[in-house]
């Protein structure tokens, strides 16, 4: 008879002294909070890749359309661990200050955001021992800014205003960082070292866990993602097409089509993308961008993405990530089936939850009667 004591204990022993065991060791934890950013899954959309879905409005009536014919994949930047993918660049720009001797223990750490970057540098600069001071538009939602509260961001909410204005929250961040000891505006837009923590971890991982990769498609904000995946593309990966995803309000789809300074709609419902000017990050690598690859999307597309990821794949993410997979959705039309496409899923719904579930918010946008019936039943407030 079989001790069975003895036989797991017996069992165990050779398992933990096997090499394959303890190469799993290995790799089984990461160091501390900051070790988790990045690494994160690439998700393969099945609704979209094999199903059907809402997607546009003829004459006021919905359209069912049929799967692409081709594999749309979401990368789950909101699996970071503070939430979205701004946490890449909030952990990169630090260290690259740090080790330009720009910030001592102790200093303040500014920055002007739209609430994504601010929270990643909140996660950050609690890991390190820094204090967080951020300036941002009032505008956002209220989910971002008590978040940044919670992790002890000290916040100054401006009114919106063109970076051409002294009172952009932008100025106002670099202002307070000159003003101060042991500071450093850690300039999300400009600095390059935004475009470079893309270029070097999230290129490399796009291209590890897609190597057949047809089509890249994202909308931007600082520029640093769209901008980074593609230099790392365009060296590794030529064969790839880059498509530019805009939403309303911004002068980037103006700018590749007609190489004009021009907003293209109103303001959009989305947070954190979309710009009025060309940044630093985004400079090189917009100027490679053909007429065809820039897309404009309407905020009745992404809302509708909203809840159709939602219903079909459990995928709950925010406007932004959704106007993403809209993009990549036009790409697969362009190109025709059996392509791989690949877009930034950058946030969860649930840091806006307060807005996109409001059925009086989103009357206010002219948005509700653009949800199909049967989802409307995720539209959870009056």
């Amino acid at each position: 008879m079989i001790n069975k004591k003895s036989f797991i204990s017996s069992g165990f022993k050779n398992l933990i002294s096997s090499n394959k065991f303890s190469s799993f060791a290995k790799k089984s934890y990461v160091n501390g909070l900051l070790g988790a950013i990045g690494n994160t899954p690439l998700i393969k959309i099945k609704s979209l890749s094999e199903g059907e879905f809402f997607l546009i409005y003829v004459i006021k009536l919905k359209l069912l359309i049929k799967e692409t014919g081709c594999n749309i994949f979401g990368k789950a930047e909101f699996m970071n661990p503070g939430g979205s993918i701004k946490d890449r660049a909030a952990l990169f720009v630090v260290e690259e200050a740090e080790k330009k001797g720009q910030i001592k223990a102790g200093g303040t750490i500014v920055e002007g955001t739209a609430g994504n970057t601010g929270i990643g540098l909140a996660h950050v600069c609690r890991a390190k021992g820094y204090k967080l001071v951020v300036f941002m538009p009032n505008t956002q939602s209220k989910e971002k800014v008590d978040t940044l509260l919670q992790l002890g961001a000290e916040i100054y909410q401006v009114p919106p205003c063109p970076f051409t204005d002294p009172l952009n929250f932008n100025h106002q961040a670099r202002k307070y960082a000159e003003e101060h000891q042991n500071a450093v505006w850690t300039n999300q837009f400009d600095n390059l070292d935004n475009k470079l923590a893309h270029f070097k971890t999230t290129g490399p991982e796009i291209l590890q866990q897609c190597p057949k990769l047809d089509a890249f498609t994202c909308s931007t904000g600082s520029g640093g993602t769209l901008a980074g995946v593609t230099r790392f593309l365009k060296e590794n990966s030529p064969t790839t097409k880059i498509y530019l995803a805009d939403p309303p309000g911004s002068v980037l789809y103006k700018f590749v089509q007609e190489r004009i300074i021009e907003r293209t709609g109103d303001s959009s419902i989305t947070e954190g993308i979309g710009q009025g000017r060309i940044t630093a990050n985004m400079k090189d690598e917009i100027e490679n961008i053909t007429e065809e690859a820039a897309l404009h999307i309407p905020d009745a597309e992404s809302i509708r993405m909203v809840f159709h990821l939602l219903d079909k794949d459990g995928i709950y993410i925010g406007a932004s990530s959704a106007l993403n997979v809209v993009s990549a959705v036009k790409v697969a039309k362009i190109l025709g089936p059996g392509k791989n496409i690949v877009t930034m899923l950058c946030d969860g719904a649930n840091r806006y939850a307060s807005r996109l579930t409001s059925k009086s918010w989103l009357e206010s946008k002219g948005l509700f009667k653009e949800i199909p019936l049967h989802l409307k039943k995720y539209i959870i407030r009056e």
